[in-house]
C-alpha cells in the first residue's frame, strides 16, 4: 500500500504574531501550495532525499544559493524529527508499533522563506502518513502541540501554535491561546469558521530570495517575558483586533476588516525591525487600494481587495518588484 498525505500552506488573516504570546489569531489553509509525503512498506526504514537535500551542484554559485534557500540540512531533518517524535509519542502513551519498516519521501511546492509555513507542512504531512501506516489516532489539539514541539525541541525552530493548529484542522479557524486555558487543558480554543464569509482576499509573495522568518523575531520574546509594556500591549492589541475581525466576518464588513489588517501590520512595523523589501511590498499593495499585512513572519502579504480591476492592478504593480499575486483557494476542514 502506498500512502500519500498532504498538508497545505497557511496564511494568517489577522492577529499574528500574538499566537506565541497567548494571543488570538484567525488563519486559513489554501491548496495553491502544499507539501506531499509518500510512504510505503519496505525491508528497511529509508528516508529518500529530494532536490533540497541534494549534494551535487552545477557550480559554487549554485551551492551557495541552495544553502541560502534550504540551509545545510534540507528537508530530511524534518522527516527524521517527525518520525522520532512520533516514536516517542507512541512509547509514552503505551502504543505498540508493529515491526514493519517503510520508505518515506516528501515533495513541496510551498515557496521557501516567505512565511507560508512550509516546514510545518512537511512535518504535518509526515505525521498523517505515519498515523495511517501504523493505525494510530492522535487528537487534533494534541497533534498540533506535538508538531510544534517537534520543531522547537528537536529542530530549534522558533514556532508558535498557529501554523500547526491551522494545518492540522485546515479551513478557516479562529484561535484563542488564552494562557489560563492552555495551562488548564494543554491547548487553546479553536473554532472553525465559514470561509464563504471572507471578502475577496489576495496573497502576494516575493519571488526573490526572502529573509528567513526567524530574522524578524528580534528580541521580542525576551522583552515579552521581561514584561516590557510596549511588547505586552502590542500582543493585547493583536488579540483585540482578532475579535474585531471576527465580528467583521459575521457582519460582512470588508472595509473594516481591511483597516484592521492594515493596523495589524502597522503595529508590527512599530516594534519589529523589518526589511526594506518587505516594507516596499506592503506599500505597493496599499498604493493599489488594497489592505496589506504579513501572512506570517515576512516575505508574503495578505489583504482585502475590492474587485477584479484592483486585483489586476495589484498583480501588475507587484510584479514590477518581483512579487507574485494569487487568489487563495481555501481548503475545507480536515475531518
Amino acid at each position: 500500500m502506498i500512502i500519500k498525505s498532504k498538508a497545505y500552506a497557511r496564511a494568517a488573516l489577522i492577529g499574528n504574531p500574538s499566537d506565541g504570546y497567548f494571543g488570538k489569531t484567525i488563519s486559513f489553509t489554501f491548496d495553491n501550495f502544499s507539501a506531499l509525503v509518500t510512504l510505503y512498506e519496505s525491508p528497511e526504514l529509508e528516508i529518500l532525499p529530494t532536490r533540497r537535500d541534494g549534494s551535487v551542484f552545477s557550480s559554487i554559485d549554485d551551492l551557495a544559493l541552495d544553502v541560502q534557500l534550504f540551509g545545510y540540512y534540507g528537508g530530511i531533518r524534518l522527516l527524521k524529527a517527525a518520525v522520532k517524535t512520533f516514536y516517542d509519542y507512541t512509547r509514552t502513551n503505551g502504543i505498540v508499533l508493529d515491526k514493519r519498516n517503510f520508505t518515506i519521501r516528501y515533495e513541496s511546492c510551498i515557496p521557501n522563506l516567505v512565511g507560508l509555513a512550509g516546514s510545518s507542512a512537511i512535518i504535518t504531512a509526515c505525521y498523517r502518513a505515519l498515523m495511517t501506516f501504523y493505525g494510530v489516532t492522535i487528537p487534533k489539539p494534541e497533534l498540533a502541540n506535538i508538531i510544534r514541539d517537534t520543531e522547537q525541541n528537536e529542530l530549534g525552530i522558533s514556532a508558535g501554535l498557529q501554523d500547526r493548529v491551522i494545518q492540522v484542522y485546515e479551513g478557516l479557524v479562529y484561535m484563542d491561546f488564552d494562557k489560563t486555558l492552555i495551562e488548564r487543558q494543554g491547548y487553546g480554543r479553536y473554532e472553525l469558521l465559514d470561509p464563504a464569509k471572507l471578502p475577496p482576499i489576495y496573497i502576494a509573495y516575493r519571488t526573490d530570495l526572502s529573509e528567513i522568518s526567524d530574522v524578524f523575531h528580534n528580541n521580542i520574546k525576551a522583552r515579552f517575558l521581561a514584561g516590557d509594556k510596549t511588547i505586552v500591549d502590542a500582543m493585547k492589541f493583536w488579540a483585540g483586533i482578532t475579535d474585531e475581525a471576527l465580528q467583521c466576518l459575521e457582519n460582512d464588513n470588508a472595509k473594516k476588516l481591511g483597516a484592521l489588517m492594515d493596523a495589524n501590520f502597522d503595529k508590527r512595523a512599530s516594534i519589529y525591525k523589518l526589511s526594506e523589501g518587505n516594507i516596499r511590498m506592503v506599500q505597493a499593495a496599499r498604493a493599489c487600494g488594497a489592505s496589506a499585512k504579513f501572512t506570517g513572519s515576512g516575505g508574503a502579504i495578505i489583504g482585502v481587495y475590492k474587485d477584479e480591476k484592483m486585483f489586476e492592478k495589484l498583480s501588475l504593480e507587484l510584479d514590477r518588484i518581483s512579487v507574485r499575486v494569487i487568489k487563495p483557494n481555501i481548503t475545507t476542514p480536515n475531518n
